[in-house]
Formats: C-alpha cells, structure tokens, sequence
C-alpha cells in the first residue's frame, strides 16, 4: 500500500469543532442569563410588595409606594397600586421582564402582598 503526500488524520479537528460549538454555548449562555433575571425579577416584585404593604398599613399610600420605590433601581419601570381592602392593606407592585439587561423588556410580572391595618388607639 502506497502513501501519498496527505497524510490523512484529525489534524484541525478540535479548532473546527470548538468554532462549531461557540455559538450554541453563547446561546445556552444567554438563555440562563435570561432566566436569571426572570427570576431576580419575581423576586424583586414579591419583597417590594411585601415591604410597600408593610409600609401603607402603618403609615398610609405615599409611604406604600416609596417603599415599594426604595430598593428597586429606574431600569424595571416599577408600577405600584397600593389601597386598603377591608382590614387588610394590599399592595400590587409590577415590573418589566428584562431583557438581557433591566431597560429592554418584553412583558411583566407583578407581586402582591397584604398586611393587617394598624389601626391607632383611642
């Protein structure tokens, strides 16, 4: 059996296989980034909330919603809509679903929290 000049083998192999993959891991990459956020944000919703609650049943809405504003940053264009529903103060806070970054979004999600009315003594 007679060679020729090409020698033959998996010489390159590993580069062409390693630029084939670089895109689908950038891709895995971005979408847990993606749910990472997804999920700060629900998490961010749900203690705003509770915390807005907290502050609207001692002390009325305006300090609803500053408490609610207090630890959430411009980019989530939070909403609030706080009121008292019979002995129990609601508090509704929405916020954008970023996308890759809080600014771009493409939906949103909201948290809801109570707390007892805390009524003043006579």
């Amino acid at each position: 059996m007679r060679r020729g000049r090409y020698r033959g083998g998996d010489r390159g192999q590993v580069a062409l296989e390693f630029v084939g993959m670089v895109p689908l891991i950038l891709l895995l990459v971005a979408a847990v980034w993606e749910c990472v956020l997804i999920g700060y944000a629900f998490s961010l919703a749900g203690n705003a909330a509770d915390e807005a609650a907290r502050a609207g049943a001692v002390r009325g809405d305006g300090a609803c919603a500053a408490a609610a504003t207090e630890h959430i940053g411009g980019a989530w264009n939070l909403t609030t809509d706080c009121g008292p529903s019979g002995d129990v103060y609601k508090a509704t806070v929405r916020l954008e679903i970023p996308v890759f970054h809080p600014g771009l979004s493409f939906g949103r999600i909201s948290g809801e929290a109570g707390a007892a009315m805390e009524r003043e003594a006579n």
